[in-house]
């Protein structure tokens, strides 16, 4: 199977399933002489680990992180970093009925189709259990960014039909609820809207946005790697991801051209800055030093109690009810997935970015 590395300088790649023995990444171009221990790793999976709030799946799992790897007396060496967390509460027989049908919603039926054979148990390869891979290489990659000034962080917006209030939002509300949103009202509103849909055996779901600040100008390649391409591909690979907007996005196609233009101007410190952020702080597929703005919509998960119709192997119609232990709405967990991803394509841009004028190459070697 391919697939399963990201990066051209800044490489990830993961490997392992749901109910394998373990799940594991290798990040490879990690500059030598960043601070990372297994604890920094460990608080950046405990943000998405199962059980972590009630709106999520009832496997209980500790997520705990191993390095075997690229670090020594807690600083990377400039040598691959290899991380491992192994599985401890994976019912398989929970799975075994499913082995004969295909699951509405999930990857099932393409995966069979693709390769002649799908692990069923918890959905293998495709299941939401590997991000937890990306959110330990993301953790490495948000160090990197840390040491630039770079500031990223993500957020719930909205979850069913119930959206954050702007007049409401609060950063520091964002750690405060178990669905990471920044309006502690709309908290409470998404909460009670959770509990009806797990009453009625259903599934939410809901929009992420993730904003990126003091990303110096120019970050991104022309045509094919540009920038929202590269954290397109980045966030797509997110299962559950369905769509992505950067900026005002698909509202663009209601505005004007006078209305959608971001003027600039000369600040008090002679810097060129932007009146407003339409754009969502990204010009010809670079960034241009504004916020960088995008949103992410999440599907329902599929898994739920209801009654529901597919085929078997054998091409017969019946009925289903999943068993197992499933999330009635991924958003919250996905927050910090989101984080790592964009943090890991940024990197690799940024670090592609160092050769792109023979000035940046002199004034590298010769100063």
């Amino acid at each position: 199977m391919s697939g399963s590395i990201f990066g051209k300088l800044f490489t990830v790649s993961t490997w392992g399933e749901s109910h394998g023995k373990a799940l594991g990444v290798v990040v490879d171009g990690c500059p030598a002489g960043i601070s990372i221990t297994e604890e920094y790793i460990q608080k950046e999976l405990d943000r998405r680990k199962p059980g972590s709030n009630p709106y999520g799946t009832k496997r209980n799992e500790s997520d705990e992180v191993h390095i075997l790897s690229g670090v020594f007396e807690g600083k990377t060496t400039g040598t691959p970093i290899s991380m491992i967390v192994y599985n401890q509460d994976h019912h398989s027989t929970d799975y075994n009925e499913i082995s004969q049908y295909y699951r509405p919603g999930h990857a099932d039926y393409t995966f069979d189709k693709k390769y002649g054979i799908h692990d069923y148990r918890g959905g293998g390869r495709s299941s939401g259990r590997e991000t937890l891979c990306r959110v330990a290489a993301g953790a490495i990659a948000k160090k990197i960014l840390h040491h630039l000034d770079i500031d990223l962080f993500a957020y719930t917006t909205s979850i069913g039909d119930i959206t954050i209030s702007e007049n409401r939002f609060d950063r520091n509300a964002i750690s405060q609820n178990k669905l990471y949103m920044p309006d502690m009202v709309a908290a409470e509103q998404a909460e009670n809207y959770l509990k009806q849909c797990i009453q009625e055996q259903d599934s939410a779901g809901g929009v992420i946005e993730c904003v990126i600040s003091h990303m110096p100008v120019g970050i991104g390649e022309t045509v094919f790697y540009k920038l929202p391409a590269v954290l397109g591909q980045a966030l797509f690979s997110i299962g559950a991801v369905k769509g992505l907007e950067f900026g005002e996005g698909f509202a663009v196609s209601k505005l004007k051209g006078s209305q959608n233009n971001d003027a600039f101007y000369i600040d008090e410190n002679g810097s060129i800055q932007k009146k407003t952020n339409h754009s969502g702080g990204i010009l010809g597929g670079m960034s241009d030093g504004s916020p960088i703005v995008f949103r992410l919509a999440f599907k329902p998960t599929p898994s739920i109690y209801q009654t529901q119709q597919t085929v078997t192997k054998n091409g017969e119609n019946i009925h289903i009810n999943i068993k197992g232990r499933h999330d009635p709405i991924i958003v919250p967990r996905a927050v910090v997935v989101v984080e790592s991803m964009a943090a890991i394509a940024l990197v690799d841009l940024l670090f592609q970015n160092m050769v792109c004028n023979i000035n940046h190459i002199i004034n590298f070697y010769k100063h």
